[in-house]
């Protein structure tokens, strides 16, 4: 199927790549498919894109990238409902705000976005912890700078 897509237009795509969030995204709760597009040239970031609206629209990292050290249990309710049995079909993305100049930048690593990559289910997941903003610098000092921001 074709969708148009904010940043690279009209993309095709397999019904089989579709995330569906059951309880959309906060702010967005009737927005319930994604899909997962790479940016070209760029393999660290990509485009969590809504199927329905071109303008919702996410750019994505794994949070590793930038945070070695970023750690947080999933709760029970949150793997069910995920359908999550084994560690290997978790996928932790985070959300970037890009700015101008790309160092002032941020990654929100409060509310990591969490999908099953085998049955392609996925929630933004709210930590209740404090250990992480929702607008961490995307260019950390050390791997231990976030803790405590």
């Amino acid at each position: 199927m074709k969708i148009e897509t904010k940043y690279l237009g009209e993309v095709e795509i397999e019904e089989n790549i579709i995330i569906e969030f059951p309880s959309g995204l906060p702010g967005f709760v009737d927005e319930t498919k994604f899909v997962l597009l790479d940016l070209p040239g760029n393999p660290i970031f990509q485009v969590l894109q809504s199927v329905r609206s071109v303008n919702v629209a996410f750019i994505v990292t794994n949070p590793y990238h930038f945070y070695r050290d970023y750690t947080f249990e999933l709760d029970g309710n949150l793997l069910e409902a995920l359908h999550i049995r084994v560690e290997k079909e978790v996928m932790v993305l985070s959300i970037i705000t890009l700015k101008e100049p790309f160092h002032t930048s941020t990654i929100n690593l409060k509310a990591p976005v969490i999908i099953n990559q085998t049955k392609m289910f996925g929630k933004q997941y709210i930590l209740n912890m404090e250990d992480y903003p929702s607008k961490a610098s995307i260019t950390p000092t050390s791997p231990s700078t976030v803790k405590g921001e």
